[in-house]
């Protein structure tokens, strides 16, 4: 593992789709939903196995270790979480969220009062493992996609509530964030394909009216930025979707000779339209499918599969 996140180049000029980054919104995103995180230690009472050890004013500071080597992501929401808990708490990063660290790093401290520090740990160690966690295994396909062109994207495969966080972890780990949500982006998959079947509509069909519809609903400075995307199974479909004018075609479940011949296809027929590869993507697989040509290759795996980085909070 490299010592700096990767920064992938953008492959082709194409209206991309919103990037997370740590901001105001965010910071209020989990500002509102630590009291969730906190209540499910605390419930209505308090943390009882402190307050009947703890002295009210004892105080401490703790180191927080990661014991294995990773990329670490979620330490600005760490900050935010422990100013709910105790606003008087002071978590302290040492490194930056992306940094790159080695086993037994110490990437930050917590300091307070001690009943308070241990009010937050549990929270703060299962954000930053799970984020981590993601953050680590995004750049695992970033590394295995280096030497091209093929950008690493996330999917909506995420955990409930959760959505923006494992975004943001993804971008710390060198990827790129695909749509948010179904508000901001139309992404035409298999199961809209079938219900336009039975009105005798096919891919290209569904791509026309899509783009009909943004074009006549939305005003232009956002009808610009509204990617229109399609997923197709077989190359037999592309070239009548390539007509149509899509932003993006998924490309889903291919083989690698199949996406070969589809990027060659893009090639000479529209090479202003992203190709992006989906299903099946590991580590393992991503240099064979980047070696391809295709632009992207967006996958849940980080987000469903990652282990959490052991993350731990010690003693200083």
């Amino acid at each position: 593992m490299a010592n700096r996140a990767a920064q992938p180049t953008k492959p082709r000029s194409c209206p991309d789709f919103r990037q997370s980054a740590w901001d105001e919104h965010l910071q209020a995103h989990v500002a509102a939903a630590a009291v969730g995180w906190l209540g499910e230690d605390l419930g209505h009472e308090c943390d009882w196995t402190s307050v009947s050890l703890i002295p009210a004013d004892a105080r401490s500071e703790l180191r927080v270790v990661s014991r294995t080597a990773g990329v670490i992501a979620g330490l600005s929401a760490a900050t935010a979480v422990a100013a709910v808990a105790d606003p008087r708490l002071r978590f302290e990063p040492t490194v930056a969220d992306g940094a790159v660290v080695a086993a037994g790093t110490t990437i930050a401290t917590l300091a307070g009062a001690t009943r308070s520090v241990l009010t937050a740990e549990r929270v703060v160690l299962n954000l930053l493992g799970r984020m981590s966690g993601i953050a680590t295994a995004v750049r695992r396909l970033v590394d295995a996609a280096a030497g091209t062109s093929c950008r690493i994207y996330d999917t909506r495969k995420t955990v409930p509530g959760w959505r923006l966080l494992d975004k943001y972890a993804v971008r710390m780990g060198g990827g790129w964030n695909h749509r948010t949500g179904l508000y901001d982006a139309i992404l035409i998959k298999d199961n809209h394909l079938a219900a336009l079947r039975a009105a005798g509509l096919g891919p290209a069909d569904a791509v026309r009216q899509a783009r009909a519809f943004v074009k006549k609903t939305f005003p232009p400075s956002r009808s610009a930025a509204m990617i229109v995307e399609i997923e197709i199974d077989s190359r037999a479909q592309l070239a009548d979707v390539l007509a149509a004018g899509p932003d993006v075609v998924l490309l889903d479940n291919m083989s690698v000779d199949e996406l070969e011949r589809c990027v060659t296809e893009r090639d000479c027929a529209a090479k202003q339209v992203v190709l992006e590869a989906s299903g099946g993507i590991r580590p393992e697989t991503v240099p064979a499918i980047a070696a391809t040509g295709v632009d992207r290759v967006s996958t849940g795996w980080p987000t469903h599969h990652a282990p959490w980085l052991d993350i731990a909070l010690d003693w200083a």
